[in-house]
């Protein structure tokens, strides 16, 4: 799923792993790669590439390098580069990728921005700021 070249190794290098018992409150931030199995609530941020597992349950607004989308979120997704959404996902808020792909089967609630160069990427932000 993740690009090799983009991460600067294999997709099965995961520096922190939520398990499915675990519950995260408040904000998270990582500069690898991260893997949610269990709750996350506040909002959660890595430079590095985000997977999200089936059960796991995120009310956060999320930032990641890729992402890999499996249970529910609530909150916004912003996402540098490529963002897969699994049929069994669930969305519900807005997203920023720049290039996405949802299975048939996911859910998604909200609005879907691509930005194609740098002066969207400078538009949407002067935006955010208004």
């Amino acid at each position: 799923m993740f690009n090799k070249q983009s991460q600067g190794g294999t997709s099965n290098e995961f520096e922190t792993v939520i398990g499915l018992s675990v519950k995260v409150k408040g904000d998270f931030n990582a500069q690898g790669n991260v893997i949610v199995e269990g709750m996350v609530d506040g909002n959660l941020k890595t430079a590095g590439n985000l997977e999200v597992g089936e059960k796991a349950k995120v009310t956060a607004n999320i930032e990641a390098r890729e992402a890999k989308i499996g249970g529910e979120i609530r909150g916004n997704v912003k996402i540098k580069g490529f963002l897969e959404i699994t049929a069994a996902a669930k969305v519900f808020g807005d997203i920023e990728a720049a290039a996405i792909s949802i299975e048939r089967g996911a859910t998604f609630n909200g609005k879907c921005v691509m930005p194609t160069g740098v002066e969207d990427i400078k538009k949407i932000n002067k935006e955010k700021l208004n």
